[in-house]
């Protein structure tokens, strides 16, 4: 266990957590907002807040941990610009964060968990399974300090890196908390999507929070069958229930529910299932974003090859439906790769020596 796991994470707390550990320390609450915009700004150290004095600053290190990531691995599409970094966290653990570039700004795409438990088949998350969830700070450095090395402004926010952020709620939510405050990066609600692959307890618990951000829905198979076989988490919430819970959190909240669709040669990719989901949505207004699969060389599935079929069947049964646009092909990208691919030369150099 290092010194940084043993004390209090301060980058967690909110700016009325601060003050109130500022008072017991003897100092006045208006310090708290001082601290708090320093560590939203990317401080690496408390050495770094000058507008504090040496003394505040000794006795912060002293009951506070304070840790940033390090970049192990950094590529960068020459194609759209697209970035995509693998962080080192304090215990050596790795994690990966994705910058898009989109005409309307530019999106980071963050990771909840170290490695991920749902053992979905198409994705390179779950290879090695789940290792620990994350910290709220470390959901929240993965924005700050791409910002940062990139030198480009993060006006939206998705959580569909590694992880299942409804497996990781708590920390998930004080994440959103933290980047809402209009003390620190003052990110709007509906500027964040958070998806899932569908931990009905957790969409419940959004619903009846009321977050203005978008839900995604990781569908990728209306019937309970296919599903079962390609996701998991199926044999736990069948998807007959995860359609209810979606209608339910669609009444209760009013907003509109992204599925993510990845499309399976010869799995999810028939016409009776682009009907089903027609059917399914039927009364909600949902909409569905077609992915082109990703290859796994792990992974037997194969990409469709009847993506435009799929999305016009869907179309002329009411559903709106999009092509996800592919960012980063020339680089590892996708979500799980540049970490696989680390670790794996991290098992064969051991191997070697």
């Amino acid at each position: 266990m290092t010194r940084e796991t043993t004390l209090c994470d301060i980058k967690s707390m909110t700016v009325e957590e601060l003050a109130a550990a500022l008072r017991e320390m003897g100092e006045g609450a208006f310090r708290a907002k001082q601290v708090f915009a320093w560590l939203h700004r990317g401080a690496r150290s408390f050495e770094e807040m000058t507008d504090l004095s040496k003394d505040l600053r000794a006795r912060l290190g002293e009951r506070f941990a304070l840790c940033a990531p390090r970049p192990v691995r950094k590529q960068v599409s020459s194609a759209d610009g697209t970035t995509k970094y693998l962080w080192e966290l304090a215990d050596g653990n790795c994690i990966e964060t994705v910058l898009m570039r989109y005409r309307h700004g530019n999106t980071v795409c963050v990771s909840s968990q170290v490695g991920c438990r749902m053992g979905c088949a198409f994705c390179a998350s779950a290879i090695g399974g789940k290792v620990r969830d994350l910290r709220p700070s470390e959901i929240l450095d993965q924005v700050i300090f791409t910002q940062l090395d990139t030198g480009l402004p993060v006006g939206n926010i998705v959580l569909m890196g590694i992880g299942e952020p409804l497996d990781n709620l708590v920390s998930v939510l004080r994440f959103l908390e933290l980047v809402n405050c209009p003390q620190g990066l003052n990110i709007g609600m509906r500027h964040v999507s958070l998806a899932t692959c569908g931990l009905i307890p957790g969409i419940q618990r959004l619903g009846e929070l009321g977050l203005q951000l978008t839900l995604s829905v990781s569908l990728h198979a209306p019937d309970s069958e296919t599903r079962s076989k390609i996701m998991p988490v199926n044999r736990a919430y069948d998807v007959e229930d995860l359609f209810a819970a979606c209608h339910a959190y669609f009444k209760k909240t009013g907003r509109r529910i992204s599925f993510e669709y990845a499309m399976i040669d010869g799995v999810n990719d028939h016409d009776w299932q682009a009907d089903l989901i027609a059917k399914k949505l039927r009364g909600m207004p949902g909409h569905v974003n077609l992915i082109p699969l990703n290859d796994v060389h792990e992974s037997p599935l194969k990409p469709s090859r009847r993506l435009r079929q799929f999305q016009k069947r869907l179309e002329d049964r009411g559903v709106t439906a999009t092509v996800r646009r592919s960012l980063g092909g020339d680089i590892d990208a996708s979500c799980g790769q540049l970490r696989r691919k680390a670790m794996e030369e991290d098992t064969q150099g051991r191997q070697e020596t």
